[in-house]
């Protein structure tokens, strides 16, 4: 016997999408070949990076909550979204919707703290670290003294995804991670790994990895978790004896 209930099964996870057309590269939360299980999307019509990223996010409330409301409506069981500035409708979004909500990658930070040896911090790397308030962290649950360094000074990163540009030089992009990597970590010897705030610098999670050595959490590995709970995975009934 199975249960009905919604329109849509076998993609439990909703990603709600700014309205862009930038190019998005694997490894973007915006690819779908990004995730290893199928997803469901919806645009926010007129939720742009410059307005989302360098302006109140609340003032479109409403709207973000309407289309997270159509995602479950067509059989989403989580929502999830497409910029860690959405954290500061967290409560929002999760209040409105009546099922699990990540807003942001940044929600990470208070666990991935609990990991790390005594004396050791999380640090974080943003698409704009002066529009990064204390009610985003806060509405990610992120202490404010957190390390806290962007991209806004780099060569292409910052300025071709907030423009939204429709052609990006990825090359220049990653030159532009790294640097704030290194940044990052010079500056605070203390940190123990990094999340990346943004959900276009996952394409680069793994050079900042080798080039820092720690460990870089973004919202790849929030969505890959959150998906895992929504859908576990069934695993076989092992007949023989393990010996």
């Amino acid at each position: 016997m199975q249960t009905g209930g919604k329109t849509v099964f076998g993609a439990t996870v909703g990603i709600l999408m700014l309205e862009t057309k930038f190019p998005r590269i694997p490894g973007d939360i915006g690819n779908a070949t990004t995730w290893p299980f199928p997803v469901h999307y919806r645009i926010v019509e007129g939720a742009t990076p410059d307005l989302i990223v360098r302006h109140d996010a609340r003032e479109m409330r409403q709207a973000f909550i309407a289309e997270a409301q159509a995602l479950v409506r067509m059989g989403c069981d989580g929502i999830v979204t497409n910029c860690g500035f959405l954290s500061i409708l967290q409560d929002d979004l999760k209040a409105a919707l009546g099922v699990p909500v990540a807003s942001s990658s940044l929600m990470q930070v208070p666990m991935i703290a609990q990991t790390l040896p005594p004396g050791q911090r999380v640090g974080v790397l943003t698409i704009s670290k002066d529009s990064l308030t204390p009610d985003h962290l806060k509405g990610a649950g992120v202490p404010l003294d957190t390390p806290i360094m962007g991209t806004d000074g780099g060569r292409c990163f910052s300025q071709a995804i907030l423009s939204d540009r429709a052609e990006i030089d990825f090359d220049a992009c990653r030159l532009d991670l790294l640097d704030a990597a290194r940044v990052l970590t010079s500056a605070h010897d203390t940190i123990g790994a990094i999340v990346l705030e943004c959900t276009n610098m996952v394409p680069y999670a793994r050079d900042i990895r080798v080039a820092t050595g720690l460990p870089v959490y973004s919202i790849y590995t929030l969505v890959t978790w959150f998906q895992a709970a929504l859908s576990p995975r069934r695993f076989p009934a092992e007949l023989d004896d393990p010996r």
